[in-house]
């Protein structure tokens, strides 16, 4: 087991000795090796842990995420032990500040993004020939803002001309992803905050566990998750995380598209609270099992992503290290 999941209604959580122990409704209902958890997610209404079950995931390297129990809304991440190597962070808050590496990442960031973004398209007009014209009229120009990049040198586009780049895409992508569902489902275009359709309802949670993975993989790399390039570092908000999932984005769209069209999730898994739409548990439930088969695909990419960019700060960050040996105290 990689991801433990505690979307249960008066659920107790306990440490004992190396594994955690369920409680439901006063009787034991189970037991987790510690050993056997990488993350745990807590949705459920008034889960009871106490800070020894904390603590002993921690230890165990293992990062949990809090949501709220009926938006599935980030509350808080719970992250293990800090890595030690300070060259990367040395080098990483160096290069925040280095226009030139900024602009580069950011340029290769959007240009994978929106790659990805046609791509999904293209495949979509294959798969669905009754929405060939309205996907046809939104991959055409993106294909255009596509060309544009590649053709553009690394440089030669701020990080500003990036995002109405980006903007422009999204615009045009959303409106393409908005033809491949159902008209009763209410999808018109990317919206949030709250998401006010099952489809939004989805893509916003599917983008918060890819955020929380891209959180924990920068930790366990020795990235600091605010300092982002792309997304500038801003008071509480994990920048670099931001900047690490959007080349994911696509990959994430498609998947929930494929819930729907498969009925897995059907508009009689979502409530109406207000202007928000909610994922009812039994949504959750097939939601969260659809991901975990989706999801390892996406984490290694995002480690292999930290784990290479962490090398590469490394090598800049080192010569500004001295010898703790040598301070004199």
């Amino acid at each position: 087991m990689a991801t433990l999941l505690l979307d249960r209604s008066d659920l107790e959580v306990r440490s004992i000795g190396d594994a955690l122990a369920l409680y439901e409704n006063g009787s034991r209902s189970g037991t987790v090796p510690l050993k056997l958890v990488e993350r745990m997610i807590i949705q459920g209404s008034r889960t009871r842990l106490d800070s020894a079950v904390l603590i002993k995931l921690a230890e165990a390297g293992a990062s949990t995420l809090l949501l709220s129990p009926r938006a599935s809304r980030r509350v808080a991440i719970v992250l293990g032990p800090a890595h030690n190597d300070a060259a990367v962070r040395l080098a990483q808050g160096r290069r925040v500040t280095d226009e030139a590496f900024c602009t580069a990442w950011a340029h290769a960031l959007v240009l994978a993004k929106l790659k990805r973004q046609h791509a999904l398209l293209v495949r979509a007009e294959q798969r669905r020939p009754d929405r060939r014209k309205a996907l046809h009229d939104a991959r055409e120009p993106l294909a255009g803002i596509v060309g544009r990049l590649t053709r553009e040198a690394v440089g030669s586009l701020d990080c500003a001309s990036l995002r109405g780049l980006e903007g422009s895409a999204a615009r045009l992508y959303f409106q393409g992803l908005s033809a491949l569902f159902a008209d009763s489902l209410g999808f018109t275009g990317r919206n949030r905050r709250p998401p006010r359709d099952p489809v939004n309802a989805c893509l916003s949670l599917a983008y918060t566990l890819l955020h929380f993975e891209a959180v924990r993989m920068a930790h366990v790399a020795g990235l600091d998750p605010l300092l982002g390039f792309y997304h500038r570092p801003a008071f509480g908000r994990e920048s670099l995380a931001s900047d690490l999932i959007e080349p994911l984005r696509p990959w994430a769209d498609e998947w929930v598209w494929q819930r729907f069209s498969s009925r897995e999730l059907t508009d009689e898994h979502f409530s109406r609270d207000k202007s928000a739409c909610l994922l009812g548990k039994a949504g959750r439930g097939r939601f969260y099992a659809a991901w975990e088969r989706h999801a390892p695909a996406g984490r290694r990419w995002l480690r292999q992503r930290c784990s290479r960019l962490a090398r590469e700060l490394r090598k800049e960050g080192e010569p500004w290290l001295i010898d703790a040996d040598e301070e004199d105290f």
